[in-house]
């Protein structure tokens, strides 16, 4: 069976990389990757097909930056004149960005079978574009391929029920897994000056905090006070960087360092510049608590064990706030933002309450040996 996988953000390649992996020793299908050019710069998208040995997009349409509309407006338009061509049995899609939803709706108005991989999950708030590109996208697939239980019961909810909903376990934890012994070797921790266990690592990049100015600097201000007593690193995303300069949130620029053209600091916060999927993992790895926005990075803290601040008012990973590995804290006040980041700090769960919350590493293997099955019935 051909398969196009469509994919464009950091997220993706991530999860690619153990599926495409897991199709290419499945021997009986074949995988045509197409990058929509979400993710574009060296950093961003680059270092990730060299680290993780993600074959070479056969494609790539360029699409670049831009507003949600006309970015998914411009992937839908490249799709719909690329994907015939292909002429594909299934595509795969992932995750729940613009390219997950221009992929799905492209595929389904096509009549091209869609399999997604990550379906089911929510956080119920539709103001979040990553929701409605996952409700979208569940909705016009032909197979779903679900991270946990709970994703399989929000599905259920849906009206989407049967034997085309699987759940898998989750490809990032597999990812964990094959490239974790890897990333603990890289020397980053020691080119940062950093010793484990006593750093905060934030990342913040989502819209609904950078584009909010009172949001983004509540966040920063917090940061800033918090790095009075520990050390706070940044991987600055090019949103974020974007929106710093756009709300006058001024940073200084100091000498280089390794993992930085120029480092910078905001009132004692340090940024460096993105960084791939190995060194990334190896500061989580390190790192005393995690602050972040993201969906995935929530995970990655809980795969290494990792007490986590998720800078939101609500989470899909609902099962890793119940049982105490995240916390949420809405970022309207520097206050509310600092006192949460002091208790979770402070935080010790018990890491033996959620064991195999996303399976047991071989999620990406059950998703190729079931698109092998679809191939078999002439998807």
């Amino acid at each position: 069976m051909k398969i196009v996988t469509i994919i464009g953000a950091r997220p993706q390649f991530i999860k690619a990389a153990v599926v495409s992996r897991a199709i290419r020793q499945q021997g009986k299908l074949t995988e045509i990757l197409v990058h929509t050019g979400q993710h574009y710069d060296e950093n961003m998208s680059d270092v990730f097909f060299s680290e993780l040995g993600i074959p070479a997009p056969v494609h790539h349409l360029g699409v670049g930056s831009g507003g949600h509309a006309a970015q998914t407006g411009r992937m839908l338009l490249a799709l719909d004149e690329l994907l015939p061509s292909l002429a594909p049995q299934l595509v795969l899609i992932y995750g729940d960005t613009n390219s997950t939803l221009a992929g799905a709706l492209a595929a389904a108005k096509l009549n091209i079978p869609v399999a997604h991989v990550e379906a089911g999950l929510r956080s119920f708030n539709r103001r979040m574009p990553e929701e409605v590109n996952r409700v979208l996208a569940d909705h016009v697939s032909d197979l779903l391929f679900a991270p946990t239980d709970g994703a399989v019961e929000n599905l259920r909810r849906e009206g989407i029920a049967g034997p085309h909903v699987r759940q898998v376990g989750d490809v990032m934890y597999d990812a964990t897994l094959v490239f974790g012994s890897e990333a603990r070797n890289r020397p980053i921790l020691a080119d940062l000056g950093v010793r484990e266990k006593e750093y905060v690592l934030a990342t913040v990049h989502r819209a609904e905090n950078t584009d909010d100015p009172a949001r983004l600097t509540a966040i920063f201000t917090a940061l800033a006070k918090v790095a009075h007593n520990v050390p706070v690193i940044v991987p600055l995303h090019p949103r974020t960087r974007q929106a710093l300069a756009r709300h006058s949130i001024h940073h200084a620029p100091r000498d280089a360092s390794p993992h930085t053209e120029r480092e910078e600091y905001y009132q004692g916060v340090r940024f460096v510049d993105p960084l791939g999927y190995l060194d990334m993992m190896a500061l989580q790895c390190g790192a005393r608590l995690i602050v972040t926005d993201s969906g995935g990075v929530q995970k990655e803290a809980y795969f290494h064990r990792v007490p986590c601040l998720t800078l939101r008012g609500e989470t899909e990973w609902t099962e890793l706030v119940d049982l105490g590995f995240n916390r949420l804290a809405d970022p309207t006040t520097s206050a509310d933002v600092e006192a949460a980041i002091s208790v979770a700090l402070e935080s010790r769960p018990d890491w033996s309450v959620g064991a195999n919350l996303y399976g047991n590493g071989t999620a990406a293997e059950t998703i190729a040996a079931e698109l092998a099955q679809q191939g078999e019935r002439g998807a």
